[in-house]
């Protein structure tokens, strides 16, 4: 069973008005593109030369970050469940009816299909496409042909969370959400080397104690940080498959992090910031509850948040203190921001991609 997060309209307080504040930093948008609306998991495959995105229609399109300018296109041949993996070459993504679709340049060069629905965007690395479904099962493929390498599959709750969660490269390990758990497996052979809590789940029944990590988790040299699905927040140390630490904290989306600060919104969207090293908190943040916030990336000395009406929220990172805000089409950021260099780029559910350079 998949359980879809968040909670009714209906259910969720009225969001809180927004303040007006002195800008302290400066920003403006710099170009603006388009895909079909976003009605799945989104996620943007940001690499040094372009942004990688896909619309609900099966859409995918590679844009350059300084100018917007498109550089292929391509279509997965149908609605997308999951956003797209991209290594710069090839870029992967999952349709509707669970089959992995991986392009070279816009052009479609294999597809396969696997058992179960699939939400988490594909990681495209080390000539392999790595797919995890919403059963938490691993796939393995060659990026060239197709070829299923391995499947890794192993015990869980029959309760998972239909939400992006984690699969990412670190180093020579690729690293992969099991529950509460991150997993670092051998990327040739799919064994597992270590796994680390980064929650400890209760409640009272299943849903309670669904405690899934949610993608991206952010990697900061050895330090890997991500939230538990309406858990806790935390670090590990992937050199030695060791916990550094976990706080408390009931959120639904991805979290940031430098080398210095951690930074959260939790399920009412109150923000809080932990000292990266230890977890204590370094400050909250209460202006933007029901707000719905997207999830957080930092942007230099910003920590950066989406919300409902489009607004692009910019906070200080050391006090959380506002710096700047800029708009978008009035509908919801969707997802987590990315940035490629010095351009920032958020995604919209009506399918708006809007690239802001701040200073």
């Amino acid at each position: 069973m998949a359980l879809l997060a968040g909670c009714s309209s209906s259910d969720r307080p009225k969001p809180t008005p927004l303040e007006s504040f002195q800008a302290k930093i400066a920003g403006r948008q710099v170009w603006q593109a388009r895909v079909d609306s976003v009605k799945f998991p989104l996620a943007v495959a940001a690499r040094s030369d372009q942004f990688v995105v896909a619309g609900s229609n099966g859409d995918v399109v590679a844009l350059r970050p300084d100018t917007g300018q498109e550089i292929w296109r391509g279509s997965a041949g149908g609605a997308l469940s999951a956003g797209v993996g991209s290594d710069g070459r090839f870029a992967a993504v999952v349709t509707a009816g669970n089959e992995v679709v991986t392009l070279d340049a816009g052009r479609v060069v294999w597809r396969q299909r696997v058992p179960a629905r699939v939400v988490t965007p594909p990681l495209v690395a080390g000539e392999r496409v790595f797919v995890m479904s919403v059963d938490r099962v691993v796939h393995a493929f060659d990026v060239l042909d197709g070829r299923r390498l391995w499947t890794l599959q192993r015990p869980g709750d029959a309760l998972t969370l239909a939400q992006a969660g984690v699969v990412m490269p670190y180093r020579n390990l690729l690293l992969v959400g099991q529950g509460a758990r991150l997993a670092a497996v051998d990327p040739l052979r799919g064994t597992v080397q270590w796994e680390v809590p980064l929650a400890t789940p209760r409640g009272t029944n299943e849903v309670e104690r669904l405690a899934d990590l949610i993608g991206p988790a952010v990697r900061v040299g050895d330090r890997i940080c991500a939230r538990a699905f309406q858990s806790a927040a935390g670090c590990l140390d992937a050199a030695r498959g060791a916990p550094l630490w976990t706080r408390n904290n009931a959120g639904a989306q991805a979290i940031a992090a430098n080398a210095d600060v951690v930074v959260g919104a939790d399920a009412s969207d109150r923000i809080t910031a932990w000292r990266a090293s230890n977890g204590d908190v370094l400050w909250t943040n209460e202006r933007m509850l029901y707000r719905t916030l997207s999830g957080a990336v930092m942007v230099g000395p910003a920590v950066v948040f989406g919300d409902q009406e489009g607004h692009v929220h910019f906070l200080s990172a050391t006090t959380g203190e506002p710096q700047l805000r800029l708009s978008t089409d009035g509908s919801a950021v969707v997802g987590t921001p990315v940035t490629s260099g010095d351009t920032l780029l958020v995604a919209t559910s009506k399918g708006g991609l809007f690239a802001f350079r701040p200073n």
